[in-house]
């Protein structure tokens, strides 16, 4: 019965130490909580967000804060108290209005602290030192007034009051980037833009150029111009059951979402989506471009070629009779002889070489600054990507590849991914008007 009893006692004592050392282990631990900012905070503009989250994975957290100092000035950005242990994460949007709270440009002094629910009561504080930067950068444009057509390119010319993270041209949600440039010994920045085709009219086409530094301050400018008018043409084509049974096939082998599809259905769906999905594809192709301008002078024509379709074309479909689908046509259509030579139209570096949808076989040529030519429906390519081409060099053949009819060449300019009309790049008088003066601070 004693060896019993001090069994049990034993077992018991083994017992109570073990929920102590649970107990202290839970309680007493020592693991300090973690802080992690959503974004680096190097300055602070005229507003300012970001997240802070906190963690705890023991006992949880018990409270947090996030404050700005500035000459012995002290400014709680927001803060935390949780009534119960066990919660292991939460986080903090923090918004900082230097105006409001008073700050003055200059240094300031983020804390960050936070507690867990350990009766060692474990404290992490991070601090951070900022710049306090409520001055938006200051544009000034170098051109005065700009002339431009519905689907035509333009550029601008200006200098900007201080060094940013993002500058450029909007045309209305789209973008378009700046590059440095130096003229007359000074340093400015470039930006090539796209005007939209579709949706013409002056009133609804907003242009500025915008600039935004490091502390997130922003500045726009509008861009003054003129917006031409111009004539859309408007073809009707019938599409015949030879071209569907030559082409669609094709097609239908290359996209799941054409299995089993008839003829007519596929046509339709080739001529939408796949045109959607070839667009998004060399947009993102055009996203990396050269900083600095590879192009000179006129771009070159295809010698001998007669024009089969225009730039800007609305096109509506037909088969049978009946409307099937539509499309605008995004370059012109140049015809010479069964597989005629096709040249590089300006110096650049290759950019894409391949097969890209209704375009068939393709080369993308990069010139620098966002400013890129496509040659499509070739026959063969003689080039690769990212070699140096220059001006008249033989990058393929004319075919009928992709949704060619027949054999002929599918030549389109981009800026910024968006295409544009080719025929003002190949009008000498165009460019020295609309780029060279302006560039050079003349226009």
């Amino acid at each position: 019965m004693r060896n019993y009893l001090r069994f049990m006692g034993f077992t018991v004592l083994i017992a109570l130490i073990g929920v102590g050392v649970w107990a202290f282990m839970v309680y007493c631990e020592g693991e300090v909580p973690g802080i992690v900012l959503n974004k680096d905070i190097k300055a602070i503009g005229q507003k300012t967000t970001f997240d802070v989250t906190f963690t705890d994975m023991k006992s949880g957290i018990r409270n947090a804060s996030v404050e700005i100092l500035q000459d012995g000035k002290k400014e709680t950005l927001g803060s935390l108290t949780l009534s119960e242990r066990g919660v292991d994460k939460e986080t903090l949007a923090i918004s900082v209005f230097p105006e409001v709270l008073k700050l003055h440009d200059g240094t300031a002094t983020i804390n960050v602290s936070v507690t867990d629910y350990s009766l060692r009561k474990n404290t992490r504080i991070a601090t951070f030192e900022v710049v306090i930067d409520t001055i938006a950068p200051q544009i000034s444009t170098l051109n005065s007034y700009t002339y431009i057509n519905p689907g035509g390119s333009g550029v601008v010319v200006y200098t900007l009051s201080e060094d940013v993270v993002r500058s450029g041209v909007e045309v209305n949600n789209d973008f378009f980037p700046s590059y440095p440039v130096t003229t007359g010994g000074t340093p400015r920045r470039t930006s090539y833009f796209a005007v939209p085709i579709v949706d013409s009219a002056q009133e609804n086409l907003k242009i500025h150029v915008l600039a935004e530094d490091s502390a997130g301050n922003s500045a726009f400018v509008p861009v003054s111009f003129r917006l031409k008018s111009k004539k859309v043409r408007a073809d009707s084509m019938n599409i015949s059951q030879s071209f569907l049974e030559m082409k669609m096939p094709e097609f239908q082998n290359q996209y799941k979402d054409l299995t089993g599809t008839g003829l007519v259905e596929a046509f339709s769906y080739v001529n939408t989506q796949i045109r959607s999905q070839d667009q998004s594809t060399i947009e993102t192709i055009c996203k990396n471009t050269s900083p600095e301008q590879l192009w000179e002078g006129t771009f070159l024509r295809m010698k001998n070629a007669a024009p089969m379709a225009s730039f800007g074309d609305r096109r509506t479909y037909y088969y049978n009779g009946k409307e099937i689908s539509k499309s605008v046509h995004m370059g012109v259509d140049l015809a010479s002889t069964r597989g005629a030579s096709v040249l590089a139209s300006n110096a650049g570096t290759v950019a894409f070489t391949g097969r890209i949808g209704i375009y068939g076989n393709a080369v993308i040529i990069d010139h620098g600054m966002g400013i890129f030519s496509l040659y499509g429906h070739l026959s063969s390519i003689n080039t690769k990507k990212d070699q140096a081409v220059k001006k008249g060099e033989e990058i393929g053949r004319t075919g009928m590849t992709g949704m060619a009819g027949g054999d002929h060449l599918h030549f389109s300019v981009l800026v910024g991914g968006k295409f544009v009309n080719p025929v003002e790049w190949w009008d000498p008088h165009w460019i020295q008007d609309n780029i060279t003066k302006k560039l050079s601070g003349e226009g």
